[in-house]
């Protein structure tokens, strides 16, 4: 007599809300409605496109039939272009870099590499799912950190002072963030590398929006502020060069040698028995980060009308609040209801079509509602979804909140 096989433990608290909003989605497709995705942080879908020369580069290395294992830690060249980048941006005293199958591998493999059962690591809230995602499949403890949305959406730093244990392994800064598309000031930086010295952590810098910024804002590098500070900066091609299914990302380890001596080993031995990145689009890395910048001015000029008529047409109606985006292409609109982000959104999709992420699926101070949007889509389509978000919120409050 067969019986059920059992999903492992690790996997009960797996979710990524940014996905998982399609379920209600894809039944509200089927019965005709137009539907405006506003939940996807894709480049790829709107029109948005990737440098030439650079795809050009990953096809020209599969005609030559690069097409084997690359090195564990990537090609000398994608590495060397990485290194410059990274200096560009001030980061010093770095220790080793390598390439992986995105950004999210290289997290993947840095926590796995770091976190014991029952360790935990402060995550930002709002924040990327996939860091609560890896931490339930390591059985991490949950330790999110707030961030001050009466600040611009900055960490709160009293909150992680609060919240560093015995057991806190490291701090995850996402810099410029999603889902808020705020960007750290200096300022808070050093007060965060001050605790990471006392507490001896290590500092996780997901950049993967670094050239993403707004009203001519330039983005710290928490690295390139202390050369002693243990810090691994992730870093990709997905969003800055408009390829996400490239997958191609990487970290850069920086900091006191002596320290990540034996950490740096363990990163090594994964990436080791996980063979190699993608190996042909590795030689778009040096022609990406080296060549022709003309697209992000391009994109910035899109994303920057885009931003702003996401930020005055959901702040225009009565009940919803948003901070400004200074990077990214996300926002994370309050909303000001008794029901919960997630009641709300599902009607919302139901109604309209339109489709958003609720806060909840990034966190959230409790007792607060939120939802995501990405204003990548053209203008007449954030017009269209923006306007009818304005009108369901009104019959909304009428049916539900009375």
């Amino acid at each position: 007599m067969s019986s059920v096989i059992k999903a492992a433990v690790r996997t009960a608290n797996i979710t990524y809300a940014v996905r998982d909003i399609l379920l209600i989605a894809n039944e509200v497709a089927k019965t005709g409605k137009e539907m405006l995705y506003l939940n996807i942080g894709d480049p790829n879908i709107y029109d948005f496109a990737p440098p030439r020369k650079m795809v050009d580069a990953a096809y020209d290395a599969m005609l030559k039939n690069y097409n084997g294992y690359s090195p564990s830690s990537g090609i000398k060249q994608a590495l060397d272009a990485i290194a410059r980048d990274a200096e560009k941006k001030g980061i010093k005293n770095i220790q080793d870099m390598f390439v992986t199958t995105g950004a999210s591998e290289a997290i993947d493999i840095c926590l796995t590499a770091l976190v014991n059962e029952g360790e935990n690591v402060l995550t930002p809230t709002p924040g990327y799912p996939l860091y609560t995602a890896i931490s339930s499949k390591l059985r991490m403890m949950e330790n999110p950190y707030y961030l001050n949305e009466e600040n611009g959406w900055q960490p709160d730093i009293e909150d992680i002072k609060s919240k560093i244990n015995e057991k806190t392994r490291a701090i995850v800064l996402i810099n410029p963030n999603n889902p808020t598309g705020s960007n750290c000031s200096k300022e808070t930086l050093e007060q965060i590398i001050d605790l990471a010295l006392e507490h001896n952590l290590v500092i996780f810098s997901d950049e993967i929006y670094d050239k993403l910024l707004f009203d001519n804002k330039e983005l710290v590098s928490i690295a390139s502020l202390n050369q002693e500070v243990p810090v691994i900066t992730f870093g990709g091609l997905s969003k800055n060069y408009m390829v996400p299914g490239f997958r191609i990302g990487w970290g850069v380890v920086s900091g006191n040698p002596s320290r990540l001596k034996e950490y740096l080993e363990a990163i090594n031995k994964i990436l080791r028995s996980r063979l190699s990145a993608n190996h042909p689009e590795q030689y778009g890395i040096s022609v990406a980060l080296d060549g022709d910048q003309s697209h992000l001015t391009e994109a910035m000029e899109k994303l920057h009308r885009r931003r702003d008529i996401t930020v005055e047409m959901l702040n225009a109606v009565e009940g919803i609040s948003c901070v400004k985006p200074e990077g990214a292409f996300y926002a994370f609109p309050k909303l000001d209801i008794k029901n919960s982000d997630n009641h709300f959104v599902a009607e919302l999709i139901k109604e309209t079509g339109v489709v958003v992420v609720p806060g909840t699926g990034f966190g959230q101070v409790p007792g607060t509602n939120h939802f995501r949007v990405v204003f990548l889509p053209q203008e007449e389509i954030l017009e269209k979804a923006y306007k009818a978000v304005g009108e369901f919120f009104v019959k909304y409050k009428e049916k539900y909140e009375k």
